[in-house]
């Protein structure tokens, strides 16, 4: 195997296994990771996985103390977990908010409190956030709120992280061309879907030794 260790959190998604893939066919030993042990089913071959929930903290460092002590220390962590909620500010309520910020910028911060020790003084994390964590859009208040907040958390990890030599940034997709959202969009907006395996082409760049000078980077993948 790799001495190169990549985690891919989310692996059980469209992007995730994705972007699994990418990586194993970059050279890296991939641990998959995700909720849905049926998700991890799909995984190419020669891909190991582990189920769980990383978006509890104490599951988090769990699931990467576990990866590194059977199959290496992390050199790369990848983050695709994420969940969605629509409404408008004056219709949030508290558990809307909670489960958008536990999701999609809690575990986050979990993943990379538990993978850096690994770390040392080489690494590199992705993370990916959205559109709307970028630009304002109405009609998805706590999702966007959630979004915003890893966009910065991002950031803040750069400036606290590239001084040990670890990398931090995000891809922000608009819209992507999964089996989950193409019941519910329409014509127009599915013309403009991103292809997930072109969105983990980018992470796989972002991740590898060519992206070194980049960090703190938040990259739109919008599509045409």
């Amino acid at each position: 195997m790799s001495a190169r260790v990549a985690i891919v959190v989310g692996a059980g998604g469209e992007l995730g296994r994705a972007t699994a893939g990418k990586l194993a066919a970059a050279g890296f030993t991939v641990v998959g990771v995700d909720r849905s042990a049926d998700g991890l089913k799909e995984l190419p071959d020669g891909i190991e996985s582990v189920v769980g929930d990383a978006s509890d903290p104490a599951a988090a460092k769990t699931l990467v103390d576990r990866i590194a002590a059977e199959v290496g220390p992390p050199e790369v962590l990848v983050n695709t977990l994420g969940t969605y909620h629509l409404g408008d500010a004056l219709d949030a309520t508290p558990d809307d908010l909670k489960l958008m910020l536990d999701v999609n910028t809690g575990a986050a911060l979990w993943l990379t409190q538990a993978v850096v020790p690994y770390m040392k003084d080489r690494g590199a994390i992705l993370h990916v956030a959205a559109r709307p964590g970028i630009e304002p859009t109405a009609g998805m208040t706590t999702y966007a709120v959630s979004k915003a907040a890893l966009v910065h958390l991002v950031r803040v990890l750069d400036v606290e992280l590239r001084p040990r030599g670890i990398r931090v940034n995000a891809v922000a997709p608009a819209v992507l061309n999964t089996a989950k959202n193409r019941p519910y969009l329409p014509p127009e907006l599915l013309a403009h879907a991103v292809e997930p395996e072109a969105v983990a082409e980018v992470i796989a760049f972002l991740v590898s030794d060519g992206a070194a000078p980049v960090s703190g980077a938040i990259v739109p993948t919008y599509g045409a």
